[in-house]
């Protein structure tokens, strides 16, 4: 393998390593977005069944619980939809910056920018996909926090 072949696959690497990174970060956040919309189904189905003719109304600590747990799922579904959409253009960035270090080093041409911006961008949008997911994951635990908290007061403890 020559000099430039070699430099090329060495300088794809990088962009390929986050790529697949940013696959893993979507396929996880999907199955995030996922146990959400479960969630919420369970939820929605408990209060359509208390209001349903002859269901039992929820007790007022239970219908407060449900309602705030239904506002945090809807600020984490939008929070996983930001993070979903960051990975998808990081992955896009990251494709073209591989492709930009293909084109640069095949043409011999100077113009490394077309290379390195896309690369650059494709990692701040990965870096910024990971810190919604930050915060999605605060969310969760709060909410998890809660329904303990409820759990235990049900339970008398």
């Amino acid at each position: 393998m020559n000099t430039a072949a070699g430099e090329v696959l060495g300088a794809m690497i990088t962009p390929a390593v986050l790529i697949s990174a940013s696959g893993t970060l979507v396929l996880s956040t999907s199955n995030r977005m996922s146990r959400v919309v479960d969630r919420v189904r369970v939820l929605a189905a408990e209060a359509d069944a208390a209001r349903s003719p002859g269901g039992t109304p929820l007790a007022p600590r239970r219908a407060v619980l449900v309602g705030s747990q239904l506002g945090q799922l809807a600020r984490r579904a939008l929070l996983l939809r930001r993070a979903l959409t960051s990975f998808y253009i990081a992955i896009g960035l990251l494709v073209a910056a591989s492709i930009g270090i293909a084109i640069v080093v095949l043409i011999q041409w100077r113009g490394a920018v077309l290379a390195v911006a896309p690369g650059i961008a494709g990692a701040v949008a990965l870096l910024y996909g990971s810190l919604l997911l930050l915060r999605e994951g605060r969310l969760a635990v709060i909410t998890t926090l809660e329904e303990m908290a409820y759990a235990r007061e049900a339970v008398g403890g």
